[in-house]
């Protein structure tokens, strides 16, 4: 997994690259938890993301409940196959998704 952040502001972009299992859940926890604090925009770029465990839509589920205190968070260009599995866990109901 590579994963690439962009600062603008209070804008915090985090974009993923490969597989979001749960082997690679913890280096995406500690940039979030490096970046987050002042950030009042958190959007996710999945635009490059092939793959989305358990793992990952616990750290989604974390960051919503952080960024609804302090801001709006949002995940864009969603491919399908990771699209699938946020509609089928309910996501897409709590979050603002994009599909690609």
């Amino acid at each position: 997994m590579k994963i690439i952040t962009d600062k603008d502001g209070g804008r915090l972009t985090i974009a993923i690259e490969g597989q979001l299992g749960t082997a690679s859940a913890k280096e995406l926890e500690d940039v979030l938890k490096a970046n987050i604090g002042d950030a009042t925009e958190l959007v996710f770029d999945f635009e490059k993301l092939e793959y989305l465990a358990s793992a990952g839509l616990r750290l989604l589920l974390a960051s919503a409940k952080t960024m609804k205190k302090q801001g709006s968070m949002k995940i864009i260009h969603v491919p399908k196959p990771v699209m699938d599995v946020l509609t089928f866990t309910g996501m897409v109901d709590v979050m603002d998704v994009e599909e690609m």
